[in-house]
């Protein structure tokens, strides 16, 4: 699969190449790459408040998280992980694609809420690395920075990143993989330097260390929230599986690893000597580099606190985009910048992200209070992709041994990780549950009342009414309406349609036109599928068009519509001029008309409770959505919206009885 990235790189991602490793290095560990910035600074925090700071302490944290990111990083997604792509795909929702069709129906539930934690992250994960990056400066002796200061600059940062979306990121792509490459090369080298001073911390590779504190330790619970921040960009990395390929991300890693590895050390070596100085809020990262370093260092952590933000805001529009083609939140109007494959856009959710992004900042005001926030969030995406990775390789009967034990072991460790940040709830935990639980709430009622709709949509055979719009096309004592006239349709079986399109043709208002279009958008597993099919369901009047399309590709209805008017117009299916002599006589083209339908819910006594609070969360849910006309890209100059009633006949037990009928002649 040849692809194209956010820096304009074009390579295959299903080979190993140069490129295609730098890029992943740009785009894919952003994320994970800048917690060396608040890790160690977190765990030291959990250490001082049960006043255990020593030496044993610091090994047996080092240890705790070169096992996480062995155990969670490397062997659950690089080795797994990365084996569950969905036509080459990644992330949570393409991982829910490949087991939907199960018998096991409540795994959207689980698709649900692991997707909308992880929206939750990509608002906390700009705002903790760009204001701890920022935080660096207070380092800095004689430079007063107060909060207000930080939390301006932070938020002066946070605006342009959000507002360069809209133009694209292709130019300064570009530079993500060798900025991020400087990056991982200053915190090993830096690494490198202060574990010289200390090469006694090389043991905690020793997995007893670990074991050791936190059997021993009376605040293992709070080590273990703040240890597992350091693994927090792995669910990041299965879901750029699609911009880069499996055997350059598994590469990249290696490096990626084994960098971080060395940063923990030498900060974990500088604290033998300077543990004391983090109870003044000294922050490892910044207190193991020489003093003429610190600004040129906050420089180019905010540098990867910038791309890592950018990775994650743009693997949000990526979530939002298979949340669309799943049918869990509403179409939304989608723009492609740079015109590049990776380049996605979403107005109104840069916007929001940037909202709440704002508002995490203010409310926190620091970076280390955002730490139970940001724990909590990924934790709960592991879970949920554990469990679809169990489903996934029980689909793919894998012995059951292996899933078993892989069951029994990251689900031990997801749900200990949960326990450890849970109990942070009222310190900033909420917070994460609010955000997750709103995205969540809107997308189970979409997806829900879709399912609700569906059982009060009627659904007809199209060709039961081919001979009266035969005689409406012929009539001409109804005004003619269009030459093309086209109607939206989400039918699922190839000869139906709904019967609210037959009602808008013959009983909202009579159409007479000389074509009619039935475009059928049907969403397809496959992120790039790109092409159509055509039914002719009435010979030279009534058409049905199917567009097949993966979740990757645009949803520009009209410039397709038109192509596809055009390839019909080019082999003589369909006159290339208007039927008009007048405007013929000019080679003036046919006209073109969508009609758009909405239903109005009527004999709502059907509903139980459950589903007109789900309808009306769903109501809700639509308005956060663009309007279809929008959404599909068609042009509202040439667009009519109806709304119909939804066609059933309920019938009641208390239906009126006639009393009387009595008719008066004059």
């Amino acid at each position: 699969m040849s692809d194209v990235l956010a820096g304009g790189h074009h390579f295959d991602t299903k080979k190993l190449t140069f490129i295609g490793v730098l890029v992943s290095l740009g785009i894919v560990f952003g994320d994970i790459g800048t917690s060396p910035l608040y890790v160690m600074s977190a765990i030291i925090k959990s250490g001082k408040e049960a006043k255990m700071i020593s030496e044993e302490y610091i090994e047996g944290a080092l240890s705790c998280i070169i096992w996480t990111l062995t155990l969670q990083t490397t062997i659950k997604y690089v080795l797994i992980s990365l084996r569950a792509d969905n036509k080459g795909e990644g992330g949570i929702l393409a991982l829910f694609s490949l087991v939907k069709k199960m018998k096991t129906k409540w795994l959207y539930l689980v698709a649900i809420i692991g997707a909308s934690a992880l929206i939750a992250d990509g608002v906390i994960t700009p705002s903790l690395t760009v204001m701890a990056s920022i935080e660096g400066l207070k380092q800095i002796k004689g430079l007063d920075l107060g909060i207000n200061s930080i939390l301006a600059m932070t938020s002066v940062i946070l605006v342009i990143i959000f507002v360069v979306q809209q133009f694209g990121t292709s130019f300064i792509g570009k530079f993500f993989g060798p900025v991020m490459v400087i990056w991982f090369l200053f915190l090993g080298g830096f690494g490198v330097v202060n574990l010289l001073e200390h090469p006694e911390v090389l043991k905690s590779f020793n997995p007893y260390y670990a074991y050791k504190l936190i059997v021993t330790s009376p605040s293992a619970i709070l080590i273990l929230g703040a240890v597992f921040l350091c693994t927090t960009g792995a669910e990041a990395l299965y879901s750029d599986l699609g911009h880069c390929g499996y055997k350059n991300i598994r590469v990249s890693w290696v490096f990626v690893k084994i960098m971080l590895i060395l940063n923990y050390l030498g900060q974990g070596a500088w604290l033998l000597n300077n543990y004391g100085m983090v109870f003044t809020g000294t922050n490892p990262f910044f207190g193991m580099l020489p003093h003429y370093l610190i600004i040129p260092a906050v420089i180019l952590a905010t540098a990867a606190a910038i791309i890592a933000s950018q990775a994650l805001i743009t693997g949000s529009f990526t979530i939002f985009s298979e949340a669309m083609s799943l049918n869990f939140w509403p179409f939304q109007q989608i723009q492609y910048p740079s015109g590049l494959k990776g380049q996605m856009y979403i107005p109104r959710i840069n916007w929001g992200l940037l909202i709440f992004c704002l508002i995490v900042v203010f409310y926190f005001k620091e970076s280390v209070h955002m730490e139970a926030a940001y724990g909590l969030s990924i934790t709960v995406t592991m879970m949920m992709t554990t469990i679809l990775l169990i489903a996934w390789l029980w689909r793919n009967r894998v012995n059951k041994l292996f899933i078993g034990i892989f069951a029994l072991v990251y689900l031990s460790i997801e749900i200990g990780f949960f326990s450890a940040n849970i109990i942070k709830f009222f310190e900033g935990g909420w917070i994460t549950v609010f955000l997750a639980g709103f995205v969540a709430v809107c997308m189970y009622a979409w997806y829900n009342g879709r399912m609700i709709k569906q059982n009060f949509i009627k659904f007809v055979k199209l060709k039961d009414y081919v001979s009266t719009i035969k005689d409406i096309k012929l009539d001409e004592s109804i005004p003619k309406y269009a030459t093309n006239l086209a109607f939206l349709s989400r039918a699922k079986k190839e000869d139906e349609v709904e019967s609210k399109i037959i009602y808008s043709i013959m009983r909202s208002q009579p159409k007479r036109a000389d074509h009619y279009f039935i475009l059928n958008i049907i969403n397809q597993e496959d992120p790039f599928t790109y092409k159509y099919s055509i039914d002719e369901v009435m010979p030279g009047t009534v058409y049905k068009v199917n567009f097949l399309l993966g979740f990757k590709i645009d949803r520009k209805i009209n410039d397709y519509f038109n192509q596809v008017l055009f390839d019909m117009m080019k082999e003589g299916i369909i006159p290339d001029r208007s039927s008009h002599p007048s405007l013929r006589n000019h080679n003036v083209p046919p006209d073109l008309k969508y009609v758009i339908i909405d239903n109005v819910y009527i004999n709502d006594f059907l509903l139980s409770v459950k589903e007109k609070i789900t309808l009306s969360i769903y109501n809700f849910v639509k308005y956060i959505g663009s309007s279809d006309f929008k959404a599909y890209g068609l042009a509202p100059h040439n667009v009519l919206v109806e709304s119909v009633p939804l066609m059933y006949n309920p019938i009641r037990e208390d239906k009126i009885i006639l009393d009387e009928f009595r008719r008066y002649e004059s």
